[in-house]
């Protein structure tokens, strides 16, 4: 048997019978099969009561491994909960597959440095999910590490977005409530499939990098990098400069062996700085001679389109199979704030994997995979797809 999952969802305001609602449904979309894994997320005032949740999720589910976060918004069976309380529970059975839990933390050393520990081995992994404390994990750092050290590993998750009224942050781990560190999955004998939705419409000419360190580009073809920007956005058609009022973005393409550059092969990232007398622009990422870039804008018709060009070819990827269902980590600038309605992310991934389960939470911070490295992203919506 292949990979089945089940989700549930619940706006009950009592912790436990959120909790017991939530994972029953899971458990009857797993129609008998065992539950062995469980990613739960929880919104609103039920973070009040984590261990309620937790002791509920068990008790109906009984998963070998679970892990989850508090949230600031939850999503599951095709709705998002983007205020107020909800649980939203996802299951799995993994077939001849495996999942291997861990707890990750960071001791500070004198020195100021960390040392990271708990965070499994994922060198060889078939794929991987990383749920992450904003405030107590490096996480910026952590997947730099696991660029080097692991890549190509199809690896998805979100920085947790909820908090207790004490601000104290929540995350599932087994049995356990955690406070500080990740937590996260290792996946064995199991396809996955990454996806990473950036949002953002790429608009002018591709432009090389001829002078750049860091996060400072000095040259844009040979000119001052200001100077050519600013010749490059007076130069765009109506319609593209219409986008450029909603904020202008540059594109980064990490991976350069490549003879076309798609949407999807640029690191979408925001321009912070610019110095008039230098002609240099500062970008939010580290940048080098030869890199390609070209701008990008951001807007809720180019955010819907791109989602359902990126979802698309996953669907072409799995040949005609239908998808066991996905994971999904949504940013919290989307729904209502991007597309002026509830329910898009979620509307558009089930239409696009045939109504397949999914479920997932809105993050203040996305990981997925872009050009061969891991990075963190804003604004985008990160799927793991299960074949």
């Amino acid at each position: 048997m292949g990979v089945r999952i089940g989700t549930g969802l619940s706006t009950v305001p009592d912790p436990r019978i959120a909790a017991l609602e939530a994972a029953s449904a899971a458990a009857v979309e797993l129609n008998g099969a065992v539950c062995e894994l469980a990613v739960v997320f929880v919104s609103g005032n039920l973070l009040s009561a984590p261990e309620a949740v937790l002791a509920a999720v068990h008790e109906i589910l009984a998963p070998d491994g679970l892990i989850g976060c508090g949230a600031g918004g939850v999503i599951g069976h095709g709705r998002e909960i983007e205020g107020g309380s909800a649980v939203s529970v996802w299951a799995a059975s993994l077939g001849d597959g495996t999942a291997t839990t861990f707890h990750a933390t960071v001791e500070e050393l004198e020195e100021g440095t960390g040392a990271l520990t708990g965070m499994a081995d994922l060198v060889g992994a078939d794929g991987a999910i990383l749920l992450a404390d904003p405030v107590t994990f490096p996480t910026d750092a952590v997947l730099r590490f696991l660029t080097e050290s692991s890549p190509m590993l199809p690896l998805i998750g979100g920085l947790a977005s909820g908090r207790t009224l004490d601000d104290e942050s929540v995350l599932f781990f087994g049995e356990e409530v955690v406070r500080d560190g990740a937590v996260g999955i290792r996946l064995d004998g199991v396809e996955v499939l990454p996806m990473v939705s950036q949002g953002a419409a790429p608009i002018g000419p591709e432009l090389t990098i001829t002078a750049g360190e860091g996060h400072v580009i000095g040259e844009l073809a040979g000119k001052p990098a200001l100077q050519k920007l600013r010749e490059t956005i007076e130069e765009l058609p109506p319609e593209d400069l219409r986008l450029v009022q909603g904020g202008l973005l540059v594109g980064i393409v990490v991976d350069s062996n490549k003879p076309d550059y798609l949407q999807g092969d640029f690191l979408v990232r925001g321009l912070v700085g610019a110095d008039p007398e230098t002609g240099q622009v500062a970008v939010a990422a580290d940048v080098h001679p030869g890199q390609v870039v070209r701008l990008h804008a951001r807007d809720a018709e180019s955010a819907d389109h791109d989602l359902r060009e990126a979802l698309s070819i996953r669907m072409t990827a799995l040949g005609g199979r239908t998808p066991a269902g996905a994971l999904v980590f949504a940013c919290n600038g989307r729904g209502r704030s991007m597309f002026g309605r509830a329910d898009h992310d979620a509307e558009a991934i089930a239409d696009a994997l045939a109504g397949a389960p999914a479920a997932g939470f809105f993050a203040a911070g996305e990981i997925g995979p872009v050009g061969g490295g891991y990075f963190l992203h804003s604004f985008t919506a990160t799927v793991a797809v299960f074949a």
